[in-house]
């Protein structure tokens, strides 16, 4: 069921105090933690923010209340800045507590993957002992296929199938690494560290040009975010392994990037600057 769907226009009320104006509109997409809406400009769409979250390909579920507002704050944040040093993305502005405009854009089915530091499935697939510094940054593709697990995918692959040509996969993997040497500075300037993360890429047309931008999110969602001193994960494996509670953990990020006060102190319902 469509979710802001109403008879005439309303107002709800979301946590954190937030209110918006509802009234009918069309659903375009829904993901595990997005929903697109059609937009109110041509070109355009509204990318709202759930608070559902997810592991092991939707094994695991919860709902973990005010998660989706510090994705969208964060990911307006991260994509922000992306835009200012001419990294394309598809972020317009953000709308309200959950909601951003977006440029439509074709979505190249894959998932970029950048590696810093050995992790996650890399330490299972390769035997190396999590928290070992890699000797380059490393690239990798997953297929966005719920049903098969986002299987990683080689060049060969994507060309055979024709996902993208050998033209995009040398684009993507320009902007992977600006976007990683973009994150990997900012964050450690507060103290964290850029373990991994991962982009999607869509392609926008100008006539008969082509060219790629950063899509989807950028968020702890997305990434694994460790911190410089202690080690502590700051990111969705908080949620994935249970060491604790995810929103608290969003929030330290947040509020180091200066995305909310440093005076704040409730933790479970954060107030972010507008």
């Amino acid at each position: 069921m469509l979710y802001v769907c109403a008879t005439r226009a309303a107002s709800a009320v979301f946590p954190f105090g937030e209110r918006v104006s509802m009234a009918r509109r069309k659903k375009i997409y829904e993901g595990k933690a997005k929903i697109l809406y059609e937009g109110p400009e041509p070109g355009t769409l509204v990318q709202y923010f759930k608070d559902d979250a997810t592991a092991y390909n939707a094994e695991k579920r919860d709902v973990i209340e005010g998660k989706g507002v510090l994705n969208n704050r964060l990911s307006e944040f991260f994509m922000t800045g992306l835009n200012g040093i001419g990294v394309p993305t598809h972020f317009l502005r953000r709308l309200n507590m959950r909601e951003q405009l977006v440029r439509a854009c074709e979505i190249i089915p894959l998932e970029v993957v950048v590696r810093n530091i050995a992790a996650g499935s890399m330490s299972k697939r390769l035997g190396i002992e999590e928290g070992t510094p890699l000797p380059r940054p490393i690239v990798e593709y997953y297929f966005k296929d719920d049903k098969l697990g986002d299987p990683m995918v080689t060049e060969e692959h994507i060309a055979a199938f024709g996902w993208a040509s050998q033209q995009d996969m040398d684009d993507m993997v320009a902007l992977a690494l600006r976007v990683n040497d973009y994150m990997s500075g900012l964050m450690y300037g507060v103290g964290i560290r850029l373990v991994d993360f991962k982009i999607e890429v869509g392609r926008i047309y100008d006539g008969d040009y082509q060219r790629l931008i950063v899509a989807d999110e950028i968020s702890p969602d997305s990434c694994r975010l460790w911190d410089i001193e202690t080690g502590q994960k700051l990111d969705k494996d908080v949620f994935r392994q249970d060491l604790g509670n995810l929103t608290d953990a969003y929030t330290e990020v947040a509020r180091r990037l200066g995305v909310m006060p440093k005076q704040a102190t409730h933790l479970g319902k954060p107030k972010l600057i507008n």
